[in-house]
């Protein structure tokens, strides 16, 4: 596994002091689901994604809970000078333009790591989308972890970790029961949301 944040001896330890004086001074509360605490691998879902402003706070609930996440982003923000300090950051680089199969290279990674949390921001963008990428639904059903709705909530500054969900043979299903949580969980931008349908 690569050093990033989450994980580099004597640096992590007083980032995550650093992270709960950060928390406490923004006056934001960190929401907790202890069942997925205990998990080792899961899909962590981001949102709503509507600013830059939601990496910073899940890299400090992040660094609060201990968790080692890594994530996907556009392989532009992985080039010089920024590139080492987005990978340190649990940066994985995503070619957009490339037909890659990002799904199957992820599900592999479940299945060769024993301990591996991806992020996963399933709006894919900042900006309003039509709808939700599915992707994170097909790794989660390919690797047979959970997913677990990571979530941000600007007017109650509220964020952390909601409830762990299996997911199903039915996308439809499992989109309105991620529908349902997110509805009353809101952006810094609310009008740039897109909900899953």
């Amino acid at each position: 596994m690569q050093r990033t944040i989450f994980n580099t001896p004597l640096i992590t330890p007083l980032l995550r002091q650093g992270a709960r004086l950060l928390l406490k001074l923004h006056g934001w509360r960190v929401v907790n689901d202890e069942n997925a605490q205990q998990l080792k691998k899961y899909v962590l879902l981001g949102a709503p994604h509507t600013t830059n402003w939601d990496g910073y706070y899940f890299i400090l609930v992040a660094l609060k809970l201990k968790l080692v996440p890594q994530w996907m982003g556009k392989d532009n923000l992985f080039k010089f000078p920024l590139g080492g300090i987005m990978r340190w950051f649990g940066g994985i680089a995503v070619d957009r333009s490339k037909a890659n199969n990002l799904v199957e290279g992820t599900i592999n990674a479940f299945n060769r790591n024993e301990s591996l949390i991806v992020a996963v921001p399933p709006e894919g963008t900042r900006g309003h989308a039509e709808r939700w990428k599915t992707g994170f639904y097909h790794i989660a059903r390919g690797a047979g972890v959970p997913v677990v709705c990571g979530f941000i909530n600007f007017p109650k500054k509220e964020v952390g970790l909601g409830p762990v969900f299996q997911m199903g043979e039915d996308l439809e299903a499992e989109l309105k029961r991620f529908r349902d949580f997110y509805a009353d969980k809101i952006g810094k931008y609310p009008e740039l949301y897109t909900p899953p349908i």
